[in-house]
């Protein structure tokens, strides 16, 4: 049986926090968690980029330079999911946040979270813009739809 947790995916956009300002306007006081979910090792394929194009050896490339970029990106994720806990307990939920590897895909990964913590409800934003846009979701929320085993609430962004 899900428990009332919300599980939110907040990447930061605009879109993103009017997705939880609306969660907390409709499942608060309930607990929520806020997902910001990163890409580890981003910053190596960055870093590999040149030297496979220029097929140059693997010691021409900075591993330090992208372990600590890794980390940063790491860090910023972690004070994003924060900032969206944050915006999530001024609209009345209870919320933590949890910044989070992606495994394949952010889809996968949302699905995953919503899975072992049993939620009660996926929250989403989506900024697509244009009108053909208007009629589709992006790939993220129709995969999430499609997969969620539980229900899944868009929000469309201003």
């Amino acid at each position: 049986m899900p428990t009332d947790l919300v599980l939110i995916g907040f990447d930061g956009t605009p879109a993103a926090e009017r997705a939880v300002r609306e969660a907390g306007a409709l499942f608060a006081p309930r607990p929520a968690l806020v997902v910001t979910i990163w890409e580890p090792g981003r910053a190596f394929d960055l870093a590999l980029v040149p030297a496979r194009g220029f097929e140059l050896p693997l010691s021409s490339v900075d591993i330090r330079t992208a372990t600590e970029v890794d980390r940063a990106l790491y860090r910023e994720a972690q004070q994003l999911a924060r900032w969206g806990a944050q915006l999530a307990t001024d609209s009345g939920l209870r919320a933590d946040g949890l910044a989070v590897a992606d495994d394949l895909t952010v889809t996968d990964t949302l699905v995953r979270l919503a899975r072992e913590r049993d939620s009660a409800v996926i929250v989403l934003g989506t900024h697509r813009h244009g009108r053909l846009a208007k009629l589709l979701l992006g790939s993220t929320s129709r995969g999430v739809i499609e997969h969620a085993p539980c229900p899944v609430l868009i929000v469309r962004g201003h």
